[in-house]
């Protein structure tokens, strides 16, 4: 039964259908849950730094229990999506449920559609890389992908990554840094890539290119089909989707950095350049997401075995709790600047 404590990943859908459906106040369900319920949980739950011995890991890898858990995550988001669409085109709503509904359902497309695809993109399968793709969709990130797997995992910890938070960096500076380098990352790469197989610009290889196409196709779709209230809503619940993204980022690997080494080139990404957690709920509810440092360490690592390094820096809490904490920044900045490693700070 261990096997299904993943299953505690849909809680986060499940209340966003709840506050869809009984709406009132109950649109804020997901939020109270997400920041305030699994906050108390990890307070009250024990850390568990155990890690898998050799035989587990081996018997964990051959059960593809843990695969559909990530691929249930498809029609569940979309599902979602949907049913939102139609509720705020055809019911009235006041303006504290609409708003309500658009953070709820961004949690969703940040949870359990970003977070998801982030570990499918790791993986070598074409179906799993493209059920990974469409997860970013909603939340018109796709080139996410792009940028994550080909920048983000080389420049991780340096200067260079937009995806680093800076010491003393806030949370909200992050937000524009990140999200506007990311995307101009995307496109470099993008063009190196093309360049590199000899392919032009205008080549069917271009996926960025693909990937913007699809995504205003997405919205308009929304717009001509159900109007420009759906068309605010999908936007708005992108936007929320991905800014809870950039505050994983943020807490992710803030003010860690890779030293250079005498030859001028940056050491390698070690387990010191990422931030853990081995709060329970956290783990659970993000797929270990928070065991950040091994996965760094093997990217294509299964979400299901990662483990925990002592050399590896630790959160005094869990990252939804931290996620909170980040909102004020001179508190999290008594917290945190502290923990962070003398050498690394510039």
């Amino acid at each position: 039964m261990k096997d299904f404590k993943y299953l505690a990943a849909f809680s986060i859908p499940i209340t966003a259908f709840l506050g869809l459906t009984l709406q009132n106040y109950w649109v804020w369900a997901t939020p109270i849950f997400a920041f305030v319920c699994i906050p108390i949980l990890e307070l009250i739950f024990p850390i568990d730094n155990n890690n898998l011995k050799d035989h587990e890991v081996d018997s964990k890898l051959k059960r593809k229990v843990f695969d559909w858990l990530l691929y249930f995550n498809l029609p569940i988001v979309f599902g979602l999506i949907w049913y939102a669409l139609k509720s705020v085109t055809t019911q009235t709503l006041e303006t504290y449920e609409f708003i309500g509904l658009i953070v709820s359902v961004g949690i969703v497309l940040g949870v359990n559609g970003i977070n998801v695809a982030h570990e499918l993109g790791h993986r070598q399968s074409t179906n799993e890389r493209f059920i990974g793709k469409a997860l970013l969709l909603p939340s018109m990130y796709m080139h996410f992908y792009i940028e994550h797997n080909h920048g983000h995992h080389l420049h991780a910890a340096t200067p260079e990554d937009p995806a680093t938070a800076r010491y003393n960096q806030t949370v909200y500076s992050f937000w524009i840094t990140s999200t506007v380098r990311q995307y101009f990352n995307a496109w470099r790469i993008q063009t190196k890539l093309l360049r590199n197989n000899d392919n032009s610009f205008f080549s069917v290889k271009n996926d960025m290119f693909w990937y913007t196409v699809i995504q205003i196709a997405y919205l308009t779709i929304i717009g001509l089909l159900l109007g420009s209230k759906a068309l605010l809503f999908a936007f708005s619940a992108g936007v929320v989707g991905f800014l809870l993204l950039e505050t994983v980022n943020y807490i992710e690997h803030y003010g860690l950095l890779r030293l250079k080494t005498k030859s001028g080139r940056y050491e390698r990404v070690k387990e010191m350049h990422s931030w853990n957690s081995n709060h329970v709920v956290g783990r659970i509810v993000l797929y270990e997401l928070t065991r950040h440092s091994d996965h760094h360490f093997k990217s294509t690592k299964k979400y299901q075995v990662l483990d925990c390094h002592d050399e590896s820096p630790q959160m005094p809490y869990g990252y939804p709790t931290s996620m909170v904490l980040s909102m004020v920044p001179p508190l999290w900045f008594s917290i945190m600047n502290k923990r962070v490693p003398e050498e690394m700070v510039i």
